[in-house]
């Protein structure tokens, strides 16, 4: 079974745990390296459990502690061609990382996980979400993203739970004061974040019984409100007969409860009843 532990996710860092009995994967490293570890040890884990980092883009706050926590431990991370690149011109690295590179669109085989990177529109160079899965689970991530495609909608379809962007609701970013218009400009464009109406027509057109939990990701602290994305989504939900689902917005400050991806299976034991023994003739006098 996939299980979600969200360490930390907004403007300021994102940083996920992606783990099963066998595996530990970090989704993105954003946080300080310190914060990382600390939340790695209030959840449970620690760095040594780690086998590696799946990383989505080159932002600073998906990979803020990078150069740190490869200091650390010697830890495979794991990007696309263009995003180590990048992040190879941009880091200082103490020593250089073990990088192991993902092909956008392709799917690569990691002990018990399968995971496969898709495209996404955001303003980096060559930004990716997510479908990890297992044989009982399976998990769609979509980080940062201006927009969503037809091809996201298509990889999100299947998943048991989705971690999934809500970074700002419309009306609180237009109002918003501290914002240059630029600024805002650049949020709600193409290349930006989803708005909480876009990520709820997104879940809408995936949604099914089976969806287990959406996890809310990146709000903004000031142009949005965790009551008011996990409505918005909800109702979303309900439009479309889905009334099971879980929605919770992931943490900033400090760490989300672990979920596990798929509703546990019950199986209910239906013994077969022993035959009744034979019923003996009654004697004819």
């Amino acid at each position: 079974m996939v299980r979600l532990t969200v360490l930390g996710s907004g403007s300021s860092g994102n940083c996920a745990v992606v783990s099963t009995d066998r595996t530990t994967l970090l989704i993105d490293a954003g946080l300080s390296a310190k914060q990382i570890c600390l939340r790695l040890e209030a959840a449970g884990f620690s760095l040594d459990q780690l086998d590696g980092i799946l990383l989505t883009h080159e932002h600073q706050d998906h990979t803020n502690g990078l150069e740190v926590l490869s200091s650390k431990r010697q830890l495979a991370l794991y990007a696309t061609a263009l995003t180590r690149e990048t992040l190879e011109g941009n880091l200082k690295f103490r020593s250089s990382p073990t990088w192991r590179m993902m092909t956008t669109g392709s799917a690569f085989e990691f002990q018990d996980l399968r995971i496969e990177c898709f495209p996404v529109p955001h303003d980096a160079v060559d930004p990716v979400g997510f479908v990890i899965a297992d044989e009982e689970s399976r998990l769609g991530v979509l980080s940062d993203v201006g927009f969503v495609t037809n091809l996201i909608k298509d990889r999100l379809k299947a998943a048991d739970s989705l971690f999934i962007e809500a970074n700002y609701d419309a009306q609180l970013l237009e109002a918003d004061l501290k914002r240059p218009w630029a600024t805002k400009q650049r949020i709600s464009s193409r290349h930006g974040h989803l708005s909480n109406d876009q990520a709820a027509e997104l879940l809408e057109s995936v949604a099914h019984p089976g969806l287990h939990h959406v996890v809310l990701g990146h709000l903004s602290d000031d142009c949005n409100d965790p009551d008011r994305a996990t409505k918005r989504m909800q109702e979303s939900l309900h439009r479309v007969g889905i009334r099971d689902t879980r929605v919770l917005c992931a943490e900033r400050r400090c760490l989300t409860q672990m979920i596990e991806v798929a509703k546990r299976q019950v199986v209910i034991s239906l013994s077969t009843p022993s035959p009744a023994p034979p019923m003996q003739q009654m004697a004819l006098f």
